[in-house]
């Protein structure tokens, strides 16, 4: 080492990520990257020595010879090594993986850590290298033999007793369980009936409408049509007198900024990103960006965080923003959350590394997805620091006969963060009506009575957004996993997509089944988020890896034992597509692919004979009475045209209702949209349109 002349060398994961790091050295270092993971277990075999306490048996990844032989070529040369891998156990793992290539001893490491690749934070960081942390390594270790063993041992049980080519994981069997979990509640749920009552009433200064309560000051539930016309009885000719008037404020506080769990949901929800591509975008804005005359930078922090913490400096650079962008009264109060039991508090919170860097300023030298992802990250962390949206709202009870009708109102008086951000929901709520001045003791005239059928409705299925937050929830996972269980469970055919939603397959399905009867631990929500704490006590040093492998090895070692002798050979039934081979006359069948739903012959191997997936929606063209299927174009958007395409070129882009027909043209209707709540004809050529 001592003979050593040579610049620093430098070795971060990326290219990227290595331009971006040059650009703030100058050429007093040199940059190099190792492509990722340069040392994995070997794919070919287990790789875990179960009798020597479980010790790994890393190999070289296939393709990383060339980019060994480098880096060591220029550790060789430099007069020293810095390890700048990602701040995570993955990355430090990478370095350690590093360490052991270059002949470095992990304990005399120069470690170098950083949450922003801005050229402070980089040159910060450069003060202070430090070695190896055994305990990160370690977890991480212990993650990957762990799901080395469950993956290697249970996958080929499945391949055995159901079909080649199955997987079964750690955490993406959990992850499988809740949705078929979901699918089973809609499947045995049994609506149940309910009606409200709405009330048109006219006052001195105006019109408002009031929703039946209850009875006697009580809420009171309508359960059925004898229920409704016994109140309709009781109130057509009463005196409708408002008995309450209660005036308040409301306060909306601005959500915290983004973790990796809740920038998942968010950017599905608002920019329909699947959770990969949310973690990809956000990985480039991470490792930097070239800005023009302003150079490489790293837009964002670390995207892989459980924390809402942000810094001080930060936040001061927020608030000054507001202050010149919105005035002083929009600047928030200092607010925090506590960390979730569990949590990876290590990292900041996710926002963009400098606040003057304005989303429009930098959209010429950004995709579209990294505009938009940079948008919502900068929008979400500024209006984390805003001050509450103030709401006046009120609630007036309305009697009649003793029965209570009520009616609530609210009206913005001063916006705060909404100015510049509206969180996302998965679900829609009913809002609230504008506030009419009605006064205590005041006589009301019924002008209209709207009484309502409605049944309970089933919850609703995954989407990736909710699945994550159910998984955040249940301590299953973390935010580096997330991503690659929802990719698992969908290549795996476990489930598919429909408008959105996960669904389980048939073979999801089965496989669940045998993982809850035999490998009843590996399916439980709670013992894999007991797992994940073991995982974090390795981290804190307080737990040894090896200790908690072999705890969970051996009752799971004679569960794979007794399931060979228990499980029978399982025949996966396909379903039927209704029409049989026009090659050899056999039934045809519904098969998937990660490309969608196509037939395929029964007969096969002998038979190979495949066909389009034709899904018919029920509804006829409006030209030639031909069916209208769903299709896709080749930006995979979903679209509905006639069956008899190219001769009949009529598309929708809109579904069709079933069982709504225009009774103008006898063109099926299509939901309005947008604030319309009816239908309109889908004949574009046709203008008629129904309420709902």
């Amino acid at each position: 080492m001592s003979n050593r002349s040579n610049r620093p060398l430098i070795i971060v994961e990326s290219p990227t990520k290595a331009r971006t790091i040059s650009r703030f050295m100058k050429a007093k270092y040199d940059v190099k990257a190792s492509m990722g993971h340069i040392r994995d277990l070997p794919k070919s075999k287990l790789g875990v020595d179960i009798e020597d306490g479980f010790k790994p048996q890393y190999i070289t990844i296939r393709g990383k010879g060339n980019a060994i032989k480098e880096l060591r070529e220029a550790a060789n040369q430099a007069s020293g090594v810095y390890l700048a891998t990602d701040p995570d156990r993955e990355g430090e793992a990478i370095s350690w993986h590093l360490c052991h290539v270059l002949g470095i001893d992990p304990r005399e490491a120069q470690r170098v850590v950083f949450h922003e690749i801005t050229e402070n934070a980089v040159k910060d960081a450069f003060k202070k290298p430090g070695p190896i942390k055994q305990s990160l390594v370690d977890a991480q270790q212990a993650r990957r033999v762990l799901d080395r063993l469950v993956g290697y041992t249970l996958s080929p049980l499945l391949w055995k007793k159901v079909r080649p080519g199955l997987s079964a994981g750690r955490v993406q069997s959990a992850a499988l369980r809740l949705i078929v979990d979901r699918e089973l509640e809609i499947e045995s749920f049994k609506p149940e009936e309910y009606w409200t009552i709405e009330v048109l009433l006219e006052g001195e200064k105006g019109q408002v409408k009031a929703k039946y309560y209850g009875l006697g000051g009580k809420k009171w539930e309508l359960k059925s049509r004898s229920e409704v016309d016994a109140v309709l009885q009781e109130i057509r000719d009463a005196e409708f007198i408002v008995v309450s008037v209660k005036p308040k404020e409301r306060r909306k506080n601005p959500p915290l900024p983004f973790t990796t769990s809740t920038l998942q949901q968010e950017a599905s929800r608002k920019l329909g990103f699947p959770v990969s591509k949310t973690m990809r975008v956000a990985q480039t804005l991470y490792e930097g960006v070239e800005l023009g005359d302003g150079g490489y930078a790293g837009l964002i922090t670390y995207m892989r965080t459980d924390s809402t913490r942000v810094s001080p400096v930060a936040v001061k650079e927020a608030r000054q923003y507001i202050q010149g962008a919105f005035g002083k009264e929009y600047i928030g109060r200092a607010r925090s959350a506590k960390s979730a039991p569990g949590a990876q508090d290590a990292h900041e919170a996710i926002r963009p590394t400098a606040v003057l860097r304005l989303p429009d300023e930098i959209k010429g030298f950004l995709t579209e997805d990294q505009y938009k992802l940079y948008t919502l990250i900068w929008t979400r962390f500024v209006a984390s620091q805003m001050s509450s949206a103030v709401y006046d709202t009120v609630t007036c009870d309305m009697e009649a006969n003793r029965h209570v009708f009520r009616a609530t109102g609210s009206r913005l008086t001063f916006p705060g963060f909404t100015r510049l951000y509206e969180e996302g929901a998965d679900t829609t709520e009913e809002p609230e009506g504008e506030i009419i001045p009605l006064s205590p003791n005041e006589r009301l005239e019924l002008k209209h009575i709207d009484p309502q059928q409605h049944f309970t409705q089933p919850p609703q299925r995954y989407t990736e957004a909710s699945l994550v937050k159910a998984l955040e929830q249940n301590g299953i996972g973390r935010p580096s996993t997330y991503a690659p269980i929802i990719a698992t469970l969908t290549e795996r055919e476990y489930v598919f997509r429909e408008k959105r939603r996960l669904v389980p397959t048939e073979l999801g399905r089965l496989v669940d089944s045998i993982l809850r009867e035999h490998f009843p631990s590996i399916v439980d929500v709670g013992f894999t988020a007991d797992m994940e704490k073991q995982l974090d006590a390795i981290e804190e040093g307080a737990s040894g890896w090896v200790e908690v492998i072999e705890e969970f090895w051996k009752p799971f070692s004679k569960q794979l034992e007794e399931a060979e002798e228990q499980i029978e050979r399982v025949k996966l039934q396909d379903e039927l597509a209704g029409v049989d081979c026009d090659k050899c006359g056999r039934p045809m069948v519904i098969k998937r692919s990660r490309y969608g739903k196509f037939i395929a012959c029964s007969g096969y191997p002998e038979c190979k004979n495949t066909k389009p997936f034709v899904e018919r929606t029920g509804a006829l063209c409006p030209r030639c009475k031909g069916d209208i299927v769903v299709r896709r174009s080749r930006k995979g958007r979903v679209f509905f045209g006639c069956i008899n395409y190219p001769e009949c070129d009529f598309v929708s882009w809109k579904r069709p209702v079933p069982g709504k027909v225009c009774p103008v043209c006898g063109c099926f209707l299509v939901e309005a949209g947008g604030k319309s709540k009816g239908y309109r004809c889908g004949n574009p050529d046709c203008k008629y349109t129904e309420k709902s």
